[in-house]
């Protein structure tokens, strides 16, 4: 009740007091989003609780360097970095992912555009971003092991190859990575021209890092699978843009993708045992494939060996579990 008083007034001093309100999809974090509407007008408000770890102060900065640099981020309209709450230019419901379900043949076009973006991204001197290099990673990618094993003692030994694969990589450039670009969070803004016509959503744990790691998010997508043609024809793209030539660009995307997949993984397990958020265990078995897929990779014998040794497959047993213990692990 004091949080729904808290919005309301946030509302009511930016001028949007009796607005309507529609819950909208969240994403994987304890941030909400409304739809508002007042007055022919409509916008989006974000409500990220300080009192449960979450600000608004990374979202403002990475959305103004977008901007600045001629992407689309959602415009700031109002905000209350104290409290919590921002009002957002609403960039509307032309998610690629739904898109795609009208349009199969809109994908290439699409995604080329979100490369595009990317690039343009890079190209541009980066604001001051927290690291997301090899330790950063190597320690995310534990999180399988946490999670989805639940074994912590594991993940030590699975830090330490993640970080031993990702040593082979070429780290002289680090750029922005939006860190959760895919099809759910880009949506299709065509009344707009060029680069502005990609709208650009949850980008607020951007840091420095790889420039494959958002190809790899992109184009190794945990919720929808894309077609294998498909990835090879925007991978030629992506290698002469992000890579030194081809063998460095697919050995860099099936080093960041199995560390992503890992990610994932222990990610998805968590929502459903800390956070009881049990629709996640349904995404495991592509994330699962998409983990199995990159660690096919020479480079990353060892990784391989190790996982398989740690984790679990993805039987129906196992995902049954991670579902019964919904919310019933304060940590692990």
């Amino acid at each position: 009740m004091r949080r729904q008083a808290e919005k309301d007034r946030f509302l009511a001093q930016i001028g949007w007091a009796q607005a309507k309100v529609t819950p909208l999809a969240g994403d994987a974090s304890l941030r909400s989003y409304d739809r508002v509407e007042t007055h022919g007008k409509r916008a989006v408000l974000m409500n990220a609780p300080p009192d449960h770890g979450e600000s608004t102060d990374p979202f403002l900065r990475i959305a103004r360097h977008l901007s600045v640099i001629g992407l689309h981020p959602p415009a700031i309209l109002g905000e209350d970095r104290t409290r919590g709450f921002l009002l957002l230019e609403d960039l509307g419901d032309r998610l690629f992912a739904r898109e795609f379900e009208r349009d199969p043949d809109l994908q290439h076009l699409y995604y080329t555009e979100a490369l595009r973006a990317l690039k343009t991204l890079h190209d541009h001197p980066a604001p001051e971003l927290p690291g997301y290099g090899r330790a950063e990673m190597a320690q995310a990618a534990g999180l399988a092991a946490t999670w989805y094993a639940g074994d912590p003692d594991a993940a030590v030994r699975l830090r330490k190859v993640m970080e031993e694969a990702l040593a082979t990589l070429d780290w002289s450039r680090h750029v922005p990575v939006l860190r959760d670009y895919h099809a759910e969070n880009l949506i299709w803004y065509p009344e707009e021209t060029g680069l502005r016509r990609v709208g650009l959503l949850d980008f607020q744990d951007a840091g420095l890092g790889h420039p494959v790691y958002d190809a790899a998010s992109l184009l190794q997508d945990a919720r929808r699978d894309l077609d294998p043609d498909l990835v090879a024809r925007l991978s030629a793209d992506c290698w002469s843009w992000f890579a030194a030539d081809r063998a460095a660009f697919t050995q860099a995307f099936a080093v960041l993708g199995a560390q992503r997949a890992l990610r994932i993984l222990g990610v998805f397990a968590r929502l459903s045992l800390h956070f009881d958020k049990p629709r996640y265990v349904d995404l495991i078995p592509r994330v699962w494939g998409q983990l199995q897929g990159n660690l096919d990779h020479p480079a990353l014998r060892r990784l391989a060996d190790t996982t398989h040794a740690i984790l679990p497959e993805p039987s129906t047993a196992h995902l049954d579990d991670l579902k019964a213990r919904a919310g019933s692990c304060p940590a692990l």
